[in-house]
């Protein structure tokens, strides 16, 4: 499987960053507008009103959320919290996140509201904790089962393993190398996976269903599903073989146009591709200095474009928790949402049905995002399901692989768990290859940190298999190349520019390796190339330096074409392995490893 970023961004990038940011829930004031009076229709009963005449107005509810990436059980550390915006101003943390929990939440949102749709916007497996990873995600698409998810669109991480796996999920059947699990075949998804964008090399034809129908009482909702056009760069080679992936815009409005032919007139669009808000609190108000505002990245440009026929975009992709309206082409306000990731939020939106139209009265669309808390009981369920999987994992996930001191976070520019893996890299491919002089690792292969609080029974500060994978979770091999100075130089500098230049994807570094990296200045000048040394030294243009990094980069992912050509290939084991040997040589019971302190890229903002 392929490491990618995290989030992973696209190739594209159709807009300058728009700026804003204030605090509240964020709704659809901005499309209140008067209705009549039976507005907000049923929300009880068989969506009929007085007598045998059914209301004019129905509301169906769209419970929504995307990302889930096989996190089943609670995320830990900072991945399994979410922060809300108080009233003062102020912000807290709240835990949030697990299928236990995420179940009960749902089910209690759909109480008394029988026109109730569940839908994801993608990458509900792929980088998966081992409980899902470990049996390429058939415990998350069970999970999902159970959660009455009824749609969802693909993301680039159902492209982890390659079209046919995928398949494999939609529809059932033992792995065909592993084979069966349990004593039960594996059934697939009850659910509709959406790939309108992807498409067969050879037929031409989308690999998966490109929309969906919901239907119920004479109310008709359509969902159309995409993920990002710029897949194939964030993705391996090999997972996207054959297939092509195509524009989401267009791809959207060309199906709303056959949606609408066959009468379906409500359309929602499921897309993994998303924006970056302007706060970080969850419950932030996008909406402040008006309409979308206080969001920007790729999704902006998206929603501007996409047909006024879609009423609402179910979003995802860049982890980012908002609710915003972002004007469609003929300047009506439209819903976008996006729930974070990894099951700590769900989006609730209220979309108003007209039956006289067959459309959604935008002018009554609502929404909010609201939180996965662990104060509710979990569901049983899923409890159960949970421990069948963690059983059959046990004998592997429990393993010890070394000991820590403390907390080594995967947040910010350059994280001490980016470092430790980065120097795991190294110390492996010295290994192989004592001429070795640095590694480099892509921030989205860096999918979690590391927790001193046990999560079992293993006792704080413990560092198991299980955890580890969860750091780690693609199996990429570690790689050893030969490059110039000048090439080592060039790929630093690709960091910021190119396909990185509005995202930037900032590698994680070796110790050894210093360079300053100015964030006042534009493109490829980010890296300032005087600054640049290895061990003390300047890097030299014409000497040869052995880098190691994982194969994900070794193919040029992520936009590093650089990385891609370099020469006297050497390819190692995998690198979970060459980080649980690093841990198990440099940690022990009473000797812990201390995090690495994050000091090697000097930044200047």
């Amino acid at each position: 499987m392929p490491a990618t970023t995290q989030p992973d961004r696209p190739r594209r990038r159709r807009t300058a960053a728009l700026l804003a940011a204030t605090v509240s829930l964020a709704t659809a004031g901005a499309l209140a507008a008067a209705l009549p009076a039976d507005a907000h229709g049923n929300t009880t009963g068989d969506g009929y009103g007085h007598g045998s005449k059914p209301s004019r107005y129905q509301d169906v509810q769209l419970l929504s959320f995307n990302d889930l990436h096989g996190n089943l059980e609670p995320p830990s550390g900072s991945s399994g919290r979410v922060t809300e915006l108080q009233a003062d101003g102020t912000t807290k943390t709240i835990d949030a996140g697990g299928v236990e929990y995420l179940a009960t939440h749902l089910r209690d949102a759909r109480k008394n509201n029988p026109y109730s749709i569940t839908a994801a916007g993608g990458d509900m497996v792929g980088a998966s904790p081992l409980i899902s990873g470990l049996f390429h995600d058939e415990p998350t698409i069970e999970a999902l089962n159970k959660l009455d998810l009824d749609v969802t669109s693909v993301g680039n991480h159902e492209f982890d393993e390659g079209a046919k796996e995928l398949a494999r999920l939609q529809n059932g059947g033992c792995h065909p190398t592993e084979g069966c699990y349990t004593d039960k075949k594996f059934t697939g998804a009850d659910f509709p996976y959406l790939a309108a964008n992807v498409l067969d090399e050879k037929t031409k034809k989308p690999i998966l269903k490109p929309y969906w129908v919901w239907k119920k009482n004479g109310v008709k909702v359509g969902f159309i599903g995409v993920t990002l056009e710029g897949t194939p760069g964030i993705v391996s080679a090999d997972g996207v073989k054959g297939l092509q992936f195509k524009d989401e815009v267009e791809t959207i409005n060309k199906y709303a146009k056959e949606l609408q032919k066959q009468g379906v007139k409500s359309i929602v669009a499921l897309i993994h591709e998303g924006g970056f808000p302007a706060s970080a609190s969850y419950n932030y108000d996008c909406d402040a200095s008006g309409g979308g505002s206080g969001i920007s990245g790729p999704i902006v440009d998206i929603a501007k474009n996409v047909t006024p026929a879609v009423d609402a975009l179910v979003t995802g992709h860049t982890h980012n928790a908002y609710v915003c309206t972002i004007n469609d082409p003929s300047g009506q306000p439209r819903m976008v949402t996006s729930a974070a990731s990894f099951g700590r939020l769900y989006t609730d939106t209220t979309l108003t049905y007209d039956r006289k139209t067959g459309d959604i009265a935008r002018t009554a669309v609502k929404s909010a995002n609201h939180v996965v808390t662990r104060t509710v009981p979990k569901a049983a369920d899923l409890t159960s399901l949970i421990g069948k999987w963690n059983t059959l994992a046990a004998p592997i996930g429990n393993r010890a692989i070394g000991y820590i001191s403390g907390d080594v976070n995967n947040t910010g520019t350059e994280s001490p768990m980016g470092d430790l893996i980065a120097d795991a890299q190294l110390a492996y491919g010295k290994q192989l290859d004592p001429e070795t002089d640095l590694a480099l690792m892509n921030p989205g292969g860096v999918r979690a940190g590391l927790t001193y609080a046990a999560k079992g029974s293993e006792g704080d500060g413990v560092v198991t298999y299980a955890e580890g994978f969860t750091v780690q979770p693609f199996a990429n091999t570690v790689n050893l190349q030969d490059f110039t100075g000048a090439q080592v130089i060039q790929a630093l500098k690709e960091q910021v520019s190119g396909t990185n230049t509005a995202a930037p994807k900032v590698l994680q570094v070796s110790s050894g390796l210093t360079y300053t990296l100015d964030l006042t200045k534009t493109g490829a000048d980010r890296v300032v190339t005087d600054s640049i040394k290895l061990n003390g030294s300047a890097i030299d243009p014409a000497a040869t330096y052995r880098v190691a990094t994982n194969s994900f980069l070794a193919g040029g992912g992520d936009g590093f074409t650089t990385l891609g050509q370099g020469t006297g290939d050497l390819v190692g084991t995998d690198d979970l392995t060459a980080l649980a040997d690093y841990l198990t040589a440099n940690s022990s019971a009473t000797g812990p490893l201390v995090p690495p302190a994050a000091n090697r890229i000097t930044i200047v903002q």
